[in-house]
């Protein structure tokens, strides 16, 4: 396992990665398409991952590297070693519209499973971090859910696009008449980390990246709430999948739901 101070430079790095976001002005010149539609990418995306990974670099020298975007030593594969998740933007193209609803998302896996997760929100001065066995914290503040039902709280869902997105909105009629609201945020990191601190009950998307809820998962289940996809298989580190994450009494009646249709 890490050290301590190994987990204080984490932090530090995934703090000063979040101050270049917030700081950061978008202009038509840094951004470029992706693959599939609706799909971008800015060079502060790049400009962060490489930051990130420079820095990580000088404290776990032995780590491989999962992240969204194609830099240099990413080689996207999760061993038995350690292997750092890296969002580095999560929520892109709210940060190319100024939505300031966007973080870096940053988790840390050993021995084929998540050990850590640090998600940072730089404009709302929200930092997440969790530690495989002892706990979940928003600003140091300790989190654990209530299980509370979709009926006593906010549903929220992803729908890039690129990524089958037009799944989820064949369930979302139902969900809604169920809950007491849904939100669509923009940022899967953020939305999931908002189960931890009870603002979310629940959280689905039909088709997400491991760098995208890796951290999150961490930080999820340390508080006491689960997430699976929506078969109930557990979700996959190598490869893509879908996401359902929640209360345990929220996230199962989202799986009833998407699995009845």
């Amino acid at each position: 396992m890490i050290t301590q101070n190994e987990e204080r430079e984490i932090e530090k790095a995934v703090r000063e990665a979040g101050n270049i976001l917030a700081n950061a002005r978008i202009e038509a010149e840094n951004i470029h398409e992706k693959k599939g539609p609706a799909n971008f990418v800015t060079d502060y995306d790049v400009k962060i991952q490489r930051y990130l990974m420079e820095k990580f670099s000088d404290i776990i020298p032995s780590a491989a590297y999962f992240g969204e975007e194609d830099t240099e030593g990413n080689g996207r594969t999760f061993g038995k070693g350690y292997t750092f998740f890296i969002d580095p933007i999560d929520g892109t193209t709210n940060f190319m519209f100024d939505y300031h609803n966007s973080c870096i998302s940053v988790g840390l896996g050993l021995g084929g499973s998540m050990i850590a997760g640090w998600v940072f929100d730089p404009y709302k001065d929200q930092f997440y971090k969790a530690f495989k066995g002892r706990g979940a914290f928003l600003n140091d503040r300790r989190l654990s859910i209530s299980d509370r039902a979709l009926n006593e709280g906010i549903f929220a869902f992803g729908c890039a696009r690129y990524n089958e997105g037009d799944k989820i909105f064949k369930a979302l009629e139902k969900i809604f008449m169920q809950s007491l609201s849904i939100r669509n945020g923009g940022s899967a990191a953020i939305d999931l980390c908002r189960i931890a601190s009870g603002s979310n009950v629940a959280y689905a998307e039909m088709k997400l990246q491991p760098y995208d809820y890796a951290a999150a998962g961490v930080i999820i289940t340390e508080a006491g709430g689960v997430i699976g996809q929506a078969d109930g298989k557990e979700i996959t580190l190598d490869l893509p999948c879908s996401v359902v994450a929640g209360t345990r009494k929220a996230a199962e009646e989202i799986k009833r739901i998407l699995n009845d249709l």
